[in-house]
């Protein structure tokens, strides 16, 4: 919840911006600390940060910390259910990402809990520069 009321309070360009550094401090207390508590605490206030953005940019069937919603949205709007699959290969695609996700996690944390951890870093700092960068050629102040 910390995360999402500072996520909700600043613009989702500058929430973006937050998740990597936050998870390079984690990865930073992984290594030399070792324990749970301090890498929970960073992740969670970057994962609310993250939703709380992706919230604000409105983006359908893409939620990031519970797939729920679009498993449910595939199933009951799908054919079987007398639905008309309104965005299903997003949803699909988003099932598989988080799958896919989920599938590389484990397998770095085989390796250490912190390589997964800079990863993850790595990787939302390079969405967060992507991201910037669209909204800034819509005139965006998300």
């Amino acid at each position: 919840m910390t995360g999402a009321m500072i996520g909700g309070r600043i613009s989702s360009r500058s929430a973006l911006a937050c998740e990597g550094p936050l998870l390079l401090a984690a990865t930073a207390v992984a290594l030399l600390f070792g324990g749970a508590t301090g890498v929970i605490v960073l992740t969670a206030i970057a994962m609310g940060i993250r939703t709380a953005a992706v919230r604000k940019l409105g983006v359908a069937d893409l939620t990031t910390t519970v797939m729920t919603l679009t498993i449910t949205g595939l199933a009951a709007d799908s054919s079987l259910a007398r639905g008309t699959n309104p965005r299903w290969k997003r949803r699909v695609a988003a099932i598989v990402s988080m799958f896919a996700g989920a599938v590389a996690g484990a397998l770095l944390l085989r390796h250490s809990v912190a390589l997964p951890l800079v990863v993850a870093a790595v990787l939302s700092t390079r969405y967060a520069i992507g991201m910037s960068r669209i909204l800034s050629r819509k005139g965006e102040t998300a």
